[in-house]
């Protein structure tokens, strides 16, 4: 090989260079790309602050929305989120992390768990309005549950879904199989070897995975609107925690709601430069607990990884 090349011009030498220069070449290019996607993420960042940042007060936290740009708030539209986040996880993740383990570990290899793989991934990328259109038909009208907090959290957890289902399988796949064997061999059996050894050692990438799901599904608008979400509410829905025993109430579930890209939605649409000022600062919030749960899920990761060496 190396007496055909070298008549053409090109030794080893060449050759190793070539290969360098399409390394710097490519290196280059995915900085460049990096840095171009920060400027224009730090760019809107420094835009919401200019914006909105007066208006991150106390009273903003805690009052409904109004007619008034100077005295609006998004206490329901939090509160609201903080809900439907909480049903969406609820559902979600035990559902999702079942599932993957399910299809990764006890599923048997035939062409309908082929054809189940191969779906789940592709409704990780389905546009997110499909998951409202098929919620509005299926959750609204068909059983009739009406557009309530409940009916938002199983939709953003239809949305959420196959990205906890992915994220499980690839933990689990991440582990050696020498684990597995030597559960086997140690007289386990499968649940046992999933219970005791694998689901620990994949914890860190699953509720990654979970996190990062939940993480879409709070800024998600195009569902929320297409099951009928209120864009203008000033109440709030009943407490979760109530005096009386069992101290917990479920009332909350059926209440109608709102939530901080609806509410987001509602200011921008409106004409008072006032209203857009608010915009600005609930998108600073949103922004805010967005970057909260990516870095709890960072901490958690390494905190979790650094108890299993």
């Amino acid at each position: 090989m190396r007496d055909h090349i070298e008549p053409m011009g090109l030794d080893d030498g060449a050759i190793t260079r070539r290969a360098r220069i399409s390394d710097l070449c490519f290196t280059v290019l995915g900085l460049l790309v990096l840095f171009l996607t920060l400027t224009i993420l730090m760019a809107l960042v420094a835009d919401f602050v200019v914006d909105g940042a007066a208006r991150l007060t106390p009273d903003f936290f805690t009052n409904f929305p109004s007619r008034r740009p100077e005295s609006a708030g998004i206490l329901s539209a939090w509160i609201g989120t903080c809900l439907v986040m909480l049903v969406t996880g609820v559902l979600a993740v035990p559902v999702g992390v079942a599932a993957g383990v399910y299809l990764e570990e006890y599923a048997p290899k035939h062409w309908i768990t082929d054809f189940i793989e191969v779906n789940v991934t592709n409704l990780a990328g389905v546009p997110s309005i499909i998951f409202g259109l098929l919620a509005l038909g299926l959750f609204v009208q068909m059983f009739g549950l009406g557009q309530t907090i409940l009916v938002a959290g199983m939709t953003l957890a239809l949305l959420i879904l196959p990205i906890i289902i992915v994220a499980t399988r690839e933990s689990l796949r991440a582990i050696p199989q020498d684990i597995r064997e030597a559960a086997f061999g140690l007289g386990a059996d499968q649940w046992q070897t999933v219970s005791i050894f694998l689901l620990p050692a994949a914890r860190p990438g699953i509720l990654t995975g979970a996190i990062v799901g939940m993480s879409r599904a709070i800024g998600e608008t195009a569902p929320i609107i297409t099951i009928g979400a209120l864009t203008f509410i000033a109440f709030l829905p009943p407490s979760p925690i109530q005096a009386p025993a069992p101290f917990l109430s479920f009332e909350w579930l059926n209440s109608p709601f709102t939530v901080m890209p609806i509410q987001m939605f509602n200011w921008v649409s409106r004409p008072q430069a006032g209203f857009h000022v608010n915009a600005a600062a609930a998108g600073l919030v949103l922004l805010g607990m967005t970057l909260l749960m990516n870095g709890f899920a960072i901490w958690l990761r390494y905190r979790l990884r650094r108890r299993l060496r």
